[in-house]
């Protein structure tokens, strides 16, 4: 049951980040890439095996490491959690710079025909 949500919360993140990337508006495609970055986190994080309680690092001399968990997932999502935020917040700069330079926030500049 554990990994139906995982894939269900992955899928629905990749779903809703897919539909704000494809909107003309500045602020709703950072939204959707903010969505899809936690969508590949929770991805690469859930490869390290779904396993709680059960220690990061093999001892040495261990008989059984399929009952230890993968450090190396774990140390992946967390480096990008860094550099997601950091690009997040670059494009959030960005876009105040150029609704500052432009007066709108769409992609190209124009406001739809309504």
């Amino acid at each position: 049951m554990t990994e139906f949500v995982l894939a269900a919360a992955i899928g629905v993140l990749s779903a809703a980040g897919t539909w704000l990337l494809l909107r003309p508006r500045t602020f709703q495609v950072i939204m959707g890439l903010s969505l899809l970055s936690y969508a590949v986190n929770l991805f690469i994080f859930s490869m390290g095996r779904l396993r709680s309680g059960t220690p990061p690092i093999t001892a040495k001399g261990a008989e059984r490491p399929e009952l230890y968990a993968d450090p190396t997932p774990q140390a992946l999502v967390l480096t990008a959690i860094v550099i997601s935020f950091a690009l997040t917040a670059l494009f959030l700069v960005v876009l105040l710079a150029s609704r500052g330079a432009t007066g709108s926030d769409h992609v190209d500049g124009r406001e739809p025909a309504e």
